[in-house]
């Protein structure tokens, strides 16, 4: 996989069926969770069609007492991060990359968004996560929207289905710092899955 990321800026149809429900043993979270030092903050990703900048899909990193991403709907599939109900668990920078990864492509990229925040907002965001799924289909970014919209100084927030206007709302929150991830993958995302699977067997 051919990855660039560029650093853009410093402070700057619907489905009714409910979905299918995921919930990882509690040994198996617990040897997963990973924690990481240092101030708490969130990573809003959106994905986003090369062609016409169209919003794709939205996911939240919440690095709060435990590392996850709340990835609503989402078709990232793997067995190192446990997941309960689109939460993911255990997300070290390097499983991050990899989701990252797995969603750009020649046809899509991924910008990512994050913001320093208090712990106590990063608890309030990690606890609603793990109450808010499963997410049904095309409901991604409306689930995110009502989370960020709970926290303390994300009001601006707009109770939304799209993902751009999330990532518009986020864009203006201060000291954001915004990357872009593009590669040159097959539009095929199985293609970018199976070689992420070989590279998470391989230890890589």
């Amino acid at each position: 996989m051919q990855r660039r990321h560029f650093l853009i800026g410093l402070p700057l149809a619907l489905s009714a069926c409910s979905a299918e429900e995921v919930w990882a043993p509690d040994d198996v979270v617990a040897r997963a969770v990973h924690v990481e030092p240092g101030p708490k903050y969130l990573t809003l990703y959106t994905v986003k069609n090369v062609g016409s900048d169209n919003g794709a899909h939205t996911g939240l990193l919440i690095n709060a007492s435990q590392r996850v991403i709340f990835d609503p709907a989402g078709s990232f599939r793997q067995d190192v991060m446990p997941e309960r109900n689109d939460v993911l668990f255990g997300v070290t920078p390097r499983l991050e990359e990899f989701y990252a990864s797995f969603h750009a492509r020649v046809t899509y990229y991924v910008t990512a968004q994050t913001v320093a925040v208090a712990p106590e907002v990063a608890e309030r965001a990690l606890n609603l996560a793990l109450q808010a799924g499963p997410v049904p289909q095309a409901m991604c970014a409306r689930s995110t929207s009502r989370i960020l919209r709970q926290l303390p100084g994300f009001e601006n927030i707009r109770q939304t289905w799209s993902p751009n206007r999330i990532e518009e709302d986020f864009a203006v929150l201060p000291g954001v710092q915004t990357r872009e991830y593009r590669e040159n993958d097959a539009a095929d995302k199985s293609v970018a899955a199976a070689e992420i699977e070989a590279a998470l067997r391989a230890g890589q």
